[in-house]
């Protein structure tokens, strides 16, 4: 168990290693996400739009088709809140979680969101303990975050909690792996990278016990007991991104991750 201390570190650690990669955004570069077409992560942000994209054509019609109201909607790992914003700008209610709420590219950094018509609730907080009362939200959204959690079978269990009857969880731009080797592998490439990656804050950053990656028959296990039937929605990406895993097989590599939307249903 992290005590609050290594969590508050580890924050400001990270904060300032993204704001060390140029994290922050302007506001016109905001306000296009996640269509970042220009800048050092634009191809990145070329991989997200396309699960943001199935993300609205697959969860987000089908869940409003079947409500005749506003869409509640909790956005885990939030960061900066475009999604929320997108999500308020198309008539929805979002909640904005992220345990981070510095002004790189965590909470505070989408001050620029809430002058738009339809504004969304920012809150600090963690997976494992949501500040939310029970069956309060439609749809629950992992924003590229649910390989942060700590306990897998917790923050699942929090966000089933929060769930209405008939609601759904997704997993948006988490890695998942076919084999738990490769995940492993991934996970030992990081660790022997990280003086080189993150310099003087790598003892921090790589101090956190996150799960780091994901697979189904993991998934499958943590949320056994929570009366969720999954559903794996192919993304198309881009054919540069596509083509890793040929790649990588040409190469001798490890199998990369793949980036599927997963949708967990209230069975």
């Amino acid at each position: 168990m992290t005590t609050l201390s290594a969590e508050r570190e580890f924050r400001v650690a990270y904060g300032a290693h993204r704001a060390s990669e140029g994290r922050a955004l302007d506001a016109a570069s905001l306000h296009a996400l996640p269509y970042l077409a220009t800048g050092p992560f634009a191809r990145q942000w070329a991989v997200r739009a396309r699960t943001y994209d199935a993300f609205v054509t697959r969860v987000l019609r089908p869940a409003a088709r079947t409500c005749d109201r506003a869409l509640q909607i909790l956005d885990l790992g939030a960061g900066n809140g475009w999604l929320s914003w997108r999500m308020a700008l198309s008539g929805h209610e979002a909640v904005a979680i992220d345990i981070r709420d510095d002004d790189v590219d965590g909470l505070r950094a989408g001050d620029s969101y809430l002058a738009d018509a339809g504004g969304f609730q920012r809150v600090a907080g963690s997976f494992e303990s949501l500040p939310l009362e029970d069956a309060c939200v439609d749809v629950v959204v992992y924003n590229a975050s649910l390989h942060y959690a700590l306990d897998l079978v917790a923050t699942l269990r929090e966000a089933r909690r929060v769930l209405r009857s008939g609601g759904r969880i997704t997993v948006l731009d988490s890695p998942f792996y076919q084999r738990t080797a490769d995940g492993e592998a991934m996970l030992a490439e990081k660790r022997r990278d990280a003086t080189t990656r993150f310099g003087e804050r790598a003892a921090t950053l790589m101090s956190m016990p996150f799960i780091e990656y994901l697979t189904q028959e993991r998934l499958l296990t943590a949320s056994a007991q929570l009366g969720l039937t999954w559903h794996r929605h192919r993304v198309r990406y881009p054919l540069w991104y596509a083509l890793r895993p040929l790649l990588a097989r040409a190469r001798g590599q490890r199998t990369p991750s793949r980036f599927d939307l997963w949708e967990g249903v209230i069975a």
